[in-house]
C-alpha cells in the first residue's frame, strides 16, 4: 500500500485525535512541561501507549459486532446499563467543551491591548461563548455529510499543528539557551499531569472509534487498517504533545517564569524565538484554531453515543444524534458561563475542567473491557489476549487516576 493509499484509508484516529488535542491539551502540557520538566515525557509515552490499545480494542469491537456498542450492552445487561455509560461520556464531552468555550475567550484575549481590554467584561466574554455555540449550532443542522467534512477537517488541521510546533521546536533548540535557576522548587501541582494524562488517554475519544469505524464502513476483513489508523492516529497526537512539552521545558523549566503562567500571554512566550513580539497574536489564533476544530466534533461525540444509549440511532447525522450534540453543546456553555463568572486564572479553569475528565473513564474502559471479553467472539472475532491485557491495564489505570483526581478535587473545593 503506497503512502497516499494509507493516508486515504486512516481518518477515525485522527479524528479522535485531533479532537482529544484541543486547547486544553496544549495549555496542559504546556503547564505540565514548566513546572515538572522531564518528568512529564515517561508520563505522557505511558499515557500514549495506553491509548493506542483502548482506541485498538474500540475499533476492534466496532469491526467484529454488527450493533453498536450502546445496542451491545442494551443486550447483554439492560437498557438503564447503556444508558449510564453514555451518561458518563456525556459528562466527559460537556467538561471537554467547557474547555473549549473558555479557550475561544482566552485565545482572543491577547489581540486587545492589556490598556483597553474590551473582554475584561465579563457580560462581552459570555455574550462572545454564547454567540460561538448559536453559530456551532447553526452549522450543526446546516451540513449533511458530516463524517466526511470531519475527517477532511481534521487530517488538514493535525498537518498544520505537526508542521508548526516541529518547527517551533527546532527554533528553540538553536536559540541560546534560557537562565534557569538552581532550585526548582517543588513540583507543581499534580492536578495538571493528571490532566494531561487525561486528555492524552481519553477513553472518552477511544470509546467513539468504534462508531467512526462503522461510519468509514470497515468490517473484519479491514481490522488491518484498524490497527494501523489506531497506531498512527494515536502516535500523532502523542508525539505533537510531546512537542509541546518539550518546547516548554526548554523555555520554561527551572525559570521564574515557570511559576506565573496564569493565561494565554504568559504560555505565548514559548512562541517568541519563532515570531519574537508577535508571539501572543500567534498563540492565540492556534489556541482559536483549535478550539474552533474541535468544538462541534467534541459535542457531536456526546451527543451521539447519547442518542444510541437512549436507543434513537447511533451515526452522526441522524436526528436524535444532532438534537443530543446541542443538548451537549449548552451543557458545556453554561458551565464555561459559571466559569467566567468568578476571578481567576484561565489556565487553571481549563486544567482543572480537563482533569475532572478522568472521573468518568473507568466506566467507558469497563464497558469496552466487558464486550471485548464476551464468549460469544469465537474464531476471527475473538480478541487478541495482548489487546485485552493492554486494554484491562489501562483500565486499572483509569480507575487509579479517577479515585487520585476526586481526592484532587474534593481538597480543592474543601480548602
Amino acid at each position: 500500500m503506497t503512502f497516499r493509499e494509507t493516508l486515504k484509508s486512516i481518518g477515525p484516529a485522527i479524528i479522535v485525535a485531533a479532537v482529544v488535542l484541543g486547547p486544553g491539551s496544549i495549555l496542559t502540557s504546556s503547564k505540565v512541561g514548566a513546572q515538572f520538566g522531564w518528568m512529564g515525557l515517561p508520563v505522557l509515552m505511558v499515557a500514549v501507549v495506553l491509548m493506542i490499545g483502548m482506541v485498538a480494542l474500540s475499533a476492534r469491537l466496532g469491526v467484529v459486532y454488527d450493533n453498536s456498542i450502546c445496542d451491545e450492552l442494551a443486550n447483554r445487561l439492560s437498557r438503564p446499563a447503556a444508558l449510564a455509560v453514555a451518561g458518563a461520556l456525556f459528562l466527559i464531552v460537556a467538561l471537554f467543551q467547557s474547555s473549549n468555550n473558555l479557550a475561544v475567550v482566552a485565545g482572543l484575549a491577547p489581540l486587545f491591548d492589556a490598556a483597553d481590554d474590551p473582554l475584561g467584561s465579563s457580560g462581552l466574554r459570555i455574550a462572545i461563548v454564547v454567540m460561538v455555540n448559536a453559530l456551532v449550532i447553526f452549522s450543526l443542522y446546516a451540513m449533511r455529510s458530516l463524517y466526511t467534512l470531519i475527517e477532511r477537517a481534521m487530517k488538514i488541521l493535525m498537518g498544520l499543528m505537526i508542521a508548526v510546533f516541529l518547527l517551533n521546536l527546532a527554533t528553540v533548540m538553536l536559540a541560546e539557551p534560557v537562565e534557569r535557576v538552581m532550585d526548582a522548587g517543588p513540583p507543581g501541582e499534580w492536578l495538571a499531569l493528571i490532566g494531561m494524562v487525561g486528555t492524552t488517554f481519553s477513553v472518552g475519544g477511544a470509546f467513539f472509534q468504534a462508531y467512526l469505524v462503522k461510519e468509514k464502513g470497515w468490517g473484519l476483513r479491514d481490522w488491518s487498517k484498524g490497527t494501523k489508523d489506531s497506531i498512527l492516529g494515536i502516535s500523532v497526537l502523542g508525539g505533537v504533545t510531546a512537542v509541546i512539552l518539550i518546547t516548554s521545558i526548554m523555555v520554561f523549566y527551572r525559570t521564574p517564569e515557570a511559576a506565573g503562567l496564569k493565561g494565554v500571554d504568559d504560555v505565548a512566550r514559548q512562541l517568541e524565538p519563532l515570531f519574537g513580539s508577535t508571539a501572543k497574536y500567534v498563540f492565540a489564533i492556534g489556541i482559536l484554531a483549535g478550539a474552533f476544530s474541535s468544538f462541534l466534533v467534541n459535542a457531536l461525540i456526546g451527543g451521539t453515543v447519547m442518542a444510541d444509549g437512549l436507543g434513537k440511532g447511533r451515526r452522526i447525522g441522524d436526528r436524535w444524534s444532532r438534537h443530543c450534540t446541542v443538548v451537549a453543546l449548552v451543557v458545556g456553555m453554561l458551565i464555561a458561563i459559571a466559569g467566567l463568572a468568578k476571578e481567576g486564572s484561565m489556565v487553571a479553569l481549563i486544567t482543572v475542567a480537563q482533569a475532572l475528565t478522568v472521573l468518568g473513564i473507568p466506566a467507558l474502559a469497563l464497558a469496552l473491557l466487558f464486550l471485548g471479553l464476551q464468549r460469544d467472539l469465537t474464531g476471527q472475532r475473538r480478541t487478541p489476549p495482548a489487546l485485552i491485557l493492554l486494554a484491562g491495564t489501562g483500565t486499572v489505570v483509569a480507575c487509579f487516576f479517577a479515585v487520585l483526581t476526586a481526592l484532587k478535587v474534593w481538597n480543592k473545593l474543601m480548602g
